[in-house]
């Protein structure tokens, strides 16, 4: 179905499907029906955005996943995946952090990719690295809720 020029494609849902503008005789009321139409639907979804989006939910959300999922496998060679994909996303919620300028989110997440890092192991304990995996869920989840950065005007 090619689109027809100014106009929407054949069967698109961008036609207009009242009867009103339908059942107009000439084309002028159709078209100003169908215009009066988008104009209404344009200021509907202005009004129903928010000024301000939670990129920082999904990474956050997976990284909690990730931690908690690999607390089995803290004395395995296998960890160390783990500490990769942790630190990876860690980095990618201080970014978010620092858009949103949410600075002790931002702090927080650092030291995590920090403690998490796997180029630079830091000697802790299983336990407290257990302690740790559970806090660090805990943290990921907070900050991916409360850090918002603000939608941009077009």
């Amino acid at each position: 179905m090619t689109a027809r020029k100014g106009r929407p494609a054949i069967g698109s849902s961008q036609q207009a499907s009242s009867p009103s503008s339908t059942a107009s005789s000439t084309p002028a009321g159709s078209s100003r029906a169908r215009g009066a139409g988008v104009a209404r639907g344009a200021a509907r979804d202005r009004q129903a955005l928010p000024d301000f989006t939670r990129p920082a939910l999904a990474p956050s959300l997976l990284a909690a996943v990730v931690l908690l999922a690999c607390v089995a496998f803290l004395d395995s060679s296998a960890f160390v995946f783990a500490r990769w994909g942790v630190t990876v996303l860690a980095l990618i919620v201080l970014v978010f952090a620092v858009r949103g300028r949410v600075w002790w989110a931002a702090v927080l997440t650092a030291a995590v990719a920090v403690c998490w890092n796997p180029v630079v192991v830091l000697p802790i304990p299983g336990q407290l690295w257990a302690a740790l995996q559970l806090v660090a869920a805990a943290l990921f989840i907070v900050v991916g809720i409360t850090v918002k950065v603000p939608r941009a005007a077009d």
